[in-house]
C-alpha cells in the first residue's frame, strides 16, 4: 500500500469521526482513544474505502492491446484513453483496423445520404464503473481515402430491450 497524503487525511478524518462517536457512548476518553485508533483501518478499508470506490468513476488505464479488445469489449474503455493520446489507429487501413479491433460494430447514419457511411466505423467501449454511470462509452473511427484520420470517443444513454417507450 502506499500512503499518500490524501491517505492520510481520509484516515484522521475516520479517526476524528470514530472518537466522537464513541464519545457518545462513553466519557473515557483515553479508552475512546485506543479504540478508535484500533477501529479505524478497518472502518476505513472495509466501510469507507469500498464507499468511496463505489461513488468514484476511477478505473485502470492500460495500454493498447488488440487480443484484449476483441476478447474482453466490456473493458475497452480502459483502452481508449492512451489509443487516442498514442494516435495508435491514426493513418491505419482499414484492413489493418479490422485486424487489431475486428469488424465495425455498427456504421454512423448520415442524414444527407439516408444511409450508413463506410467511413464511420463505431465500437462500444463498455460501461465505466460507477454508482451514478447512465452512459456506455463508444468510439468513432473516422476514415477518409482508406485511412484513419479520427478517432472520437462518445457516450450514449444506456438502454435495455426490455424497457418501454
Amino acid at each position: 500500500m502506499i500512503i499518500t497524503p490524501l491517505l492520510i487525511i481520509f484516515l484522521i478524518v475516520v479517526f476524528v469521526l470514530l472518537f466522537l462517536f464513541l464519545k457518545t457512548v462513553d466519557n473515557r476518553k483515553w479508552l475512546t482513544a485506543i479504540i478508535s485508533l484500533v477501529l479505524t483501518p478497518f472502518v476505513f478499508f472495509f466501510m469507507f474505502y469500498p464507499f468511496l470506490n463505489i461513488i468514484s468513476n476511477y478505473h485502470h488505464q492500460k495500454y493498447f492491446n488488440s487480443e484484449a479488445w476483441i476478447e474482453k469489449p466490456a473493458l475497452r474503455y480502459e483502452m481508449i484513453d492512451n489509443t487516442i493520446e498514442t494516435d495508435t489507429l491514426i493513418g491505419s487501413s482499414k484492413e489493418k483496423i479490422t485486424t487489431l479491433l475486428g469488424e465495425a460494430e455498427w456504421l454512423t447514419w448520415d442524414d444527407e445520404k439516408k444511409a450508413h457511411d463506410s467511413d464511420k466505423w463505431n465500437y462500444g467501449l463498455g460501461i465505466e464503473p460507477g454508482a451514478f454511470n447512465d452512459q456506455k462509452d463508444c468510439v468513432e473511427i473516422t476514415f477518409k481515402d482508406d485511412k484513419v484520420v479520427a478517432v472520437k470517443p462518445y457516450q450514449e444513454e444506456i438502454t435495455f430491450e426490455n424497457e418501454k417507450e
